[in-house]
């Protein structure tokens, strides 16, 4: 497989992994909040801010999908990815040390943006793109 291939898939994958964690954050979060974590979204500022998250979620899933299509926006969306999952799983590991354990599922989460950027700065690594574009090694 190509590296050109592997980016792609990879873009792919992530947005379509993000997609359905993005829209059961925001969609009817007074629904799936207290089903799947605990959490209480009775509150419209509550449910406000994971209304956000949802679209903030999406939007960069679809710069992903953009990038999975698009030549030139490829290492862009990459890097972005990378910074996306690194940002979160550090959140989730201050959390860890200031809060203690959450709901499995969010360790799951953390887990995962680890091995997304993990594996998203590894193809930033091995692309072979022309002089002056976001590489790892410049």
């Amino acid at each position: 497989m190509t590296p050109d291939t592997k980016q792609r898939l990879f873009l792919g994958i992530a947005a379509a992994g993000l997609t359905p964690i993005a829209l059961s954050y925001g969609l009817l979060p007074g629904l799936t909040l207290p089903w799947l974590f605990g959490v209480d979204a009775a509150g419209i500022n509550t449910r406000h801010i994971f209304r956000a998250v949802m679209g903030l979620y999406l939007a960069l899933a679809v710069f992903w999908c953009l990038g999975a299509l698009r030549p030139n926006l490829r290492l862009p969306a990459l890097w972005s990815l990378v910074i996306f999952m690194l940002g979160l799983a550090l959140g989730r590991a201050l959390s860890l040390t200031m809060d203690g354990m959450p709901h499995p599922l969010l360790t799951v989460y953390m887990l995962l943006e680890v091995g997304f950027a993990a594996i998203g700065a590894l193809l930033i690594r091995q692309s072979r793109s022309p002089p002056g574009s976001f590489r790892l090694d410049h």
